[in-house]
């Protein structure tokens, strides 16, 4: 797996069919193979996710789904990285290893960090509400907040960003048994009409407008302890998720980085430095650097993918060579003509009649 690629779990699969979401339209909409789930690891990239959760808002023309996914999260929805979270003792703990292993589920990363209180920072005291009432966390000194941050770009769905600050607090109340209420919850924009109402009634309060994306927890809530605590879980889970994390980080070359997502880009046209950049999250610069730290440039990598494809489409008889031509990102069949004779020294319908 690589780092532009995000493991999503069967379980998806199991907590639409509890919401009555007819998968296979999602995935039809989403541009995904229908048999997505039947895979034994299912590794999307950010677009991919992002795409996946926008047939899912469209197929169910919810704008609220997920509120109502987060609704449903359970222990049942198995997924490793939130059964270890729910082994933790406490929300601090348990905030600490989501922080490690949530980008194994998804194309985002989590901080936390310890937020104290003064007479015009966060004041805390929500804490939790349960049928008796109101237990207060009045007094404590500090609390905690969950940080979620997304990759430049593509940005994620506005919908997908309010789910994963809403999971959170669904945790939170999974693990506890309790009705924990955040002392705040951010988002630079976030989700108004039904779909706010609808996060409203779920989560206890609103979101409001903020700069980051964020959760933030009283003291008292953050030490609550967690009811389904248990260290002889976690101690089995650990080593595997270590492993999953490695493979994650197990880097390619900037050019097998360069030529994945010119495959995507060639057939929209986007052959420049500057759009693979962007798609990798790096600056041109950067990129350019990097490339000739492995000995070799954007130009050189660009060629020898469009080779490399060229060889591919014309062994397609169906596929014309003005197809070729536009598929590798070319205006006009001329350039590419030009550009074959150059990379091979023969045109290609005489590479074609050989291939034939």
């Amino acid at each position: 797996m690589t780092v532009a690629r995000f493991a999503l779990s069967p379980a998806t699969v199991a907590l639409l069919a509890d919401l009555g979401v007819p998968v296979p339209a999602v995935l039809r909409v989403a541009g995904l193979p229908e048999d997505l789930f039947l895979s034994p690891q299912v590794n999307l990239t950010p677009a991919q996710f992002y795409a996946l959760w926008t047939a899912l808002e469209s197929v169910t023309g919810d704008p609220a789904i997920g509120a109502s996914m987060a609704g449903h999260i359970s222990a049942e929805i198995f997924q490793p990285p939130l059964f270890a979270a729910l082994c933790s003792p406490d929300l601090r703990h348990a905030a600490e290893r989501m922080a490690v292993h949530k980008r194994l589920i998804g194309p985002l990363a989590l901080s936390v960090t310890d937020v104290a209180v003064s007479g015009s920072g966060v004041v805390s005291g929500t804490g939790v509400v349960s049928g008796s009432g109101v237990v207060s966390g009045s007094g404590v000194d500090g609390g905690v907040r969950l940080t979620v941050t997304w990759p430049e770009s593509p940005p994620p769905p506005n919908g997908l960003v309010a789910f994963e600050l809403a999971f959170i607090v669904m945790l939170a109340r999974l693990g506890t048994r309790a009705r924990v209420l955040p002392t705040a919850i951010t988002m630079p924009a976030p989700p108004g009409g039904e779909a706010g109402k609808a996060y409203r009634e779920l989560l206890g309060m609103p979101f409001t407008v903020g700069t980051s994306t964020s959760v933030t927890f009283s003291a008292a809530d953050a030490s609550r302890p967690f009811l389904t605590a248990n260290d002889e879980m976690w101690r089995v889970f650990e080593p595997e998720l270590r492993r999953r994390l490695a493979d994650l980080d197990r880097v390619e070359s900037t050019s097998d980085r360069v030529r994945a997502a010119l495959l995507e880009l060639l057939p929209a046209g986007r052959t420049d430095a500057p759009a693979v950049a962007r798609r990798l999250a790096l600056s041109p610069r950067t990129l350019q650097r990097r490339l000739a730290d492995e000995g070799t440039t954007f130009q050189t990598v660009l060629d020898r993918t469009r080779l490399a494809l060229a060889h591919h489409y014309l062994d397609r008889p169906d596929v014309t060579v003005a197809e070729v031509a536009f598929l590798l990102g070319y205006d006009e069949p001329s350039s590419f003509y030009r550009a074959f004779h150059r990379w091979s020294g023969t045109t290609p319908q005489q590479a074609r009649a050989a291939a034939l």
